[in-house]
């Protein structure tokens, strides 16, 4: 990763990335279609949807055939931490249009919002749309397009999950969250365990009283407010 702002270096940055999305996205179309959902409808989920975890809440429910508000809510509940990640990107473009902001946190995922994060690493805490937007809509079309290609080879996989497929989108978020760990110099290492390591037994304890969903949304702040907290203590 360099100090780039441009296309070229959006580009190039995105690509380990998108190879993650590459078999999430291809176990998410196996997953779907072993569910009973069309190629079309695997390709238009991902293009309208566009959120990996909750594609996959989606057709979970759609199997057990929940009702359209339980669908909703739950989505909405897996996705409302994209609130918080817009926010913290937010201000890098307060330069750029109102048009501009809405579309680049549309197309913001974890993954690219990692990959922001990493990137202002290098840039003297910089962020232009023309970077952002590459990387967004390159992990997008990826994303789409492989979807659709899981969709046609579950046509050869009728159990996914006996080859592991559900824990595509986990190993990814640990490879992401490893190369944060070690691609930030603002906060030392072991204060970002801490805070880790809070996080992960707020949410084993949590889970025996709280829905699953909420309690994302719940720890995430908590573990904001604690690593906040922490790293100014620490000074």
């Amino acid at each position: 990763m360099t100090g780039d702002l441009d296309a070229r270096s959006a580009l190039r940055e995105t690509v380990p990335t998108v190879f993650g999305y590459i078999g999430i996205a291809i176990a998410f179309g196996i997953t779907a279609r072993a569910n009973g959902l069309s190629i079309l409808e695997i390709l238009l989920m991902s293009l309208i949807t566009y959120a990996g975890s909750a594609e996959f809440v989606i057709v979970s429910l759609v199997a057990m055939h929940a009702g359209i508000g339980s669908i909703v809510l739950s989505v909405f509940l897996v996705n409302a931490r994209m609130i918080l990640m817009s926010m913290v990107v937010a201000p890098y473009l307060s330069h750029e249009s109102m048009l501009k902001n809405i579309w680049a946190g549309s197309l913001l995922t974890d993954e690219t919002f990692a990959l922001s994060m990493n990137k202002l690493n290098y840039t003297e805490h910089q962020l232009n749309f023309k970077w952002l937007n590459t990387a967004n809509l390159f992990a997008y079309l990826v994303w789409g397009g492989t979807s659709a290609v899981g969709g046609m080879l579950g046509n050869l996989i009728s159990n996914p999950e006996k080859y592991g497929f559900g824990f595509a989108l986990v190993a990814m978020f640990i490879g992401l969250l490893y190369l944060q760990m070690i691609s930030d110099r603002t906060i030392k290492l072991t204060i970002q365990l801490v805070v880790v390591l809070f996080v992960a037994v707020f949410m084993y304890v949590g889970m025996k009283w709280l829905p699953e969903n909420g309690l994302l949304l719940i720890v995430t702040l908590l573990g904001c407010g604690f690593g906040v907290v922490l790293k100014h203590v620490a000074k």
